[in-house]
């Protein structure tokens, strides 16, 4: 086991009530979290960012980190939906699908129908 996957393990194991509160956090809370995270990120990467003194949300635009974080983010979302249930994965599909139609009103040059971030995973958004 190489040092770098033991940082981890002893972190969390290094605090009992920290250990205890993650075994208390349903795993439903803890996928839609990290679903909430990727859909954030993604939003800000496809331009959608709010702006501030420095400059426009826009400015922040990376269709190419955007097009990673969306795909992951169809994947966690598929996978999951079994598991959170309908009421949940509903909630997430739609904000995958926001996120998609954005990246491709973003991008310079539009993927083909079923090509574009996630559509492995989802089906052609339209």
């Amino acid at each position: 086991m190489s040092h770098e996957s033991e940082v981890p393990v002893r972190a969390a194991g290094s605090d009992p009530a920290a250990l205890r509160d993650i075994a208390e956090v349903p795993a439903v809370e803890v996928i839609t979290t990290a679903a909430v995270h990727l859909m954030s990120a993604a939003a800000v990467k496809c331009g959608l960012g709010p702006d501030t003194e420095s400059g426009p949300g826009a400015d922040l635009a990376d269709l190419d980190e955007a097009r990673k974080l969306i795909t992951a983010l169809a994947a966690l979302i598929t996978a999951a939906a079994p598991e959170i249930g309908n009421q949940h994965a509903r909630a997430l599909r739609d904000g995958l699908r926001s996120l998609q139609l954005a990246f491709r009103e973003a991008s310079p040059f539009p993927d083909a129908p079923g090509e574009g971030p996630g559509e492995a995973w989802t089906g052609a958004v339209s």
